[in-house]
């Protein structure tokens, strides 16, 4: 099979068996997302999802958030993953919103990632997701996924490698959805410990799986 062959067999199959797929992550507006997303790095979506209500309720916006001290901040957040430089980032995200882009989420990588707790993943699921533009976010599912079913190779071995493999590949007007499908894939199906092969729709087609039925 040709890498060709390969991601078209993988794209319809997603497409069929997946026509939606979107973030898990809960929110209203762009600024939602960021802070959603910010506090999502090494923290589950579900975690994040018990949490923002009480954020978004207080601090709604860029102006109200920008007031909040440290301490009330860490108190919303405390069992997020990492709450000390989150709350900071919070602060200092909302903080730079307003000083360099009006109060509103820019929707550029370049700019995103001038802002505090914002790097090149967070940027691209925020562009991606808000205005779907074709950036591909790899987080520690796509990565693990992409590699195994052998759409990049093991020698892929950086989010970044990874991602400019699968951009080079995946038609433009489907990455913002193949980010999903890749993320979904990974956080129901392909685990990191115990992937449920025998039930995975992509088994006879997956590079790690062909190893596992010859051995």
């Amino acid at each position: 099979m040709t890498k060709k062959e390969r991601y078209q067999w993988v794209l319809d199959y997603f497409q069929e068996q997946v026509p939606i797929a979107e973030t898990e992550l809960l929110y209203q507006n762009p600024f939602e997302l960021l802070v959603a997303v910010i506090l999502s790095a090494q923290c589950t979506d579900k975690r994040v999802n018990l949490t923002t209500p009480a954020i978004f309720k207080k601090f709604p916006t860029p102006q109200k958030m920008v007031k909040a001290s440290f301490d009330e901040m860490f108190a919303l957040i405390k069992s997020i993953s990492y709450p000390n430089n989150k709350a900071k980032h919070l602060i200092g995200m909302s903080n730079l919103l307003l000083q360099n882009f009006n109060g509103e989420v820019p929707l550029t990588v370049e700019d995103l990632i001038t802002l505090p707790g914002v790097g090149r993943k967070t940027a691209n699921v925020i562009t991606s997701v808000v205005d779907k533009q074709p950036n591909m976010a790899v987080d520690t599912h796509v990565f693990r996924v992409s590699r195994r079913i052998g759409l990049v190779p093991m020698t892929a071995t950086t989010p970044l490698a990874v991602e400019k493999e699968l951009i080079k590949h995946i038609p433009k007007a489907l990455v913002h959805t193949a980010h999903h499908w890749l993320i979904l894939h990974g956080r129901y199906t392909c685990l990191a410990r115990n992937p449920k092969c025998a039930t995975c729709g992509l088994l006879n087609f997956c590079k790690e799986g062909a190893k596992k039925s010859a051995s």
